[in-house]
């Protein structure tokens, strides 16, 4: 068997091969297979390798670099900044063991976004909205009280700009785009949010924003009078909070909530953990128009409500970490078989059940399920002494994967 040569993995900046020492382009020069997207491949015109072109899938190089590795020959893979930075590496790493990678990495463009603003990024969240969806990126911004997000063509600051405005954030925060990071043609633009929203920019770019009042986490237990609700049908707040915590809601976790009525328990979780993403569904438009009318007065901006029914209604959401079900409209088992076929590994499964019926439903498909009664007395004053008043007992039916 050949003797396997580890694989370089040198990041770039927009310098290019201008900005590698003499000693990284002579192992480049040497390379058999030279990996890479089309603007770095250009850097080493005079290269006589193999030459591969990342596209939008990275499958087929990582298939061309282990033939080469087990082949022994000499492979260079050619990245935008810190490889192991939203980069290639992670692909690689799914691939290849720590020792058949030498990794050499450039700044990251966000590092060399803060050089050229000067600005200490210490407490900077680092994001990116390359090829992701922004509701998993405008939770973290709005949180944060400064943060770097990586932008692409699509995903333009003009875009991300609009988003966070849509999302309550104000429209005169401070921001800059940086551009063509570490090159030449090098250039910083300070504007604010709302100058954002009708400007262009170079694909090849940094947005960073400031944030002068980011939000903070908010505990729950919101009493139940606060919720505009329809006849008094609301998780109460003693069964809300238990709920709460059995969903153990962590940041960056995505949270369902099916048959959401007025929408209370959507909302204290999205405003306990405001970098979590929420979704909630209810099938009945009074209580949707409740929804809307409790995010007025409970803001929570990583809170986004559908009127709808589970299952087909939860089609296009991302998988969740954890699923509150207050609801059913009829439809538990399908309900649950959408839980049990779409909840992340160490996912939770919370519901609320009144009827013994369904009850037994939920413990015949969750056999290993938990599920306790719940029965709150609150304290009411008659003439000068107290009595004690019955909530209807609640059966919590708790769930992991």
């Amino acid at each position: 068997m050949s003797r396997r040569v580890p694989i370089l993995v040198v990041g770039l900046t927009d310098a290019g091969a201008d900005g590698l020492p003499a000693r990284l382009l002579l192992r480049i020069a040497r390379a058999d297979l030279l990996v890479g997207g089309k603007r770095h491949l250009a850097a080493f015109p005079e290269v006589a390798a193999e030459r591969l072109v990342v596209e939008a899938s990275v499958e087929p190089a990582l298939a061309r670099l282990q033939q080469a590795w087990e082949a022994g020959q000499t492979a260079v893979v050619l990245a935008s900044g810190d490889p192991l930075w939203y980069g290639i590496g992670a692909s690689l790493r799914r691939v290849f063991p720590p020792e058949a990678l030498d990794i050499v990495p450039a700044p990251t463009s966000a590092q060399l976004a803060f050089a050229a603003l000067a600005e200490p990024w210490h407490d900077a969240v680092l994001l990116s909205a390359h090829g992701r969806p922004l509701d998993a990126i405008i939770p973290a911004v709005l949180a944060a009280p400064k943060a770097a997000i990586l932008t692409d063509r699509r995903q333009m600051p003009a875009v991300i700009a609009q988003a966070l405005i849509a999302a309550g954030m104000e429209p005169a925060s401070r921001c800059a785009v940086c551009e063509q990071l570490g090159g030449p043609r090098q250039r910083v633009v300070s504007a604010t949010l709302a100058d954002l929203v009708t400007a262009a920019f170079d694909p090849l770019n940094v947005l960073v924003v400031w944030n002068d009042r980011p939000v903070r986490p908010i505990p729950p237990g919101l009493p139940d009078e606060a919720f505009s609700t329809e006849a008094g049908q609301i998780t109460k707040r003693e069964v809300r909070l238990i709920s709460l915590a059995e969903l153990a809601l962590q940041p960056g976790e995505v949270l369902w909530d099916i048959g959401a009525g007025s929408g209370a328990v959507a909302i204290e979780a999205a405003r306990a953990c405001p970098t979590a993403r929420v979704y909630a569904v209810e099938r009945r438009a009074v209580f949707v128009e409740h929804i809307h009318a409790n995010l007025r007065r409970f803001p929570a901006p990583n809170l986004y409500a559908a009127h709808g029914e589970a299952p087909e209604a939860c089609a296009d959401w991302p998988d969740p970490d954890a699923i509150f079900v207050g609801g059913s409209g009829g439809r538990l088992e399908a309900i649950i078989a959408l839980a049990q076929q779409r909840l992340r590994i160490g996912g939770r499964l919370v519901l609320n059940l009144v009827t013994a019926g369904h009850l037994a439903t939920a413990l015949a498909l969750l056999p290993a399920a938990r599920v306790a009664q719940v029965q709150i007395n609150r304290g009411a004053p008659i003439q000068s002494d107290l009595r004690f008043a019955a909530l209807n007992p609640i059966f919590i039916v708790t769930w992991r994967v």
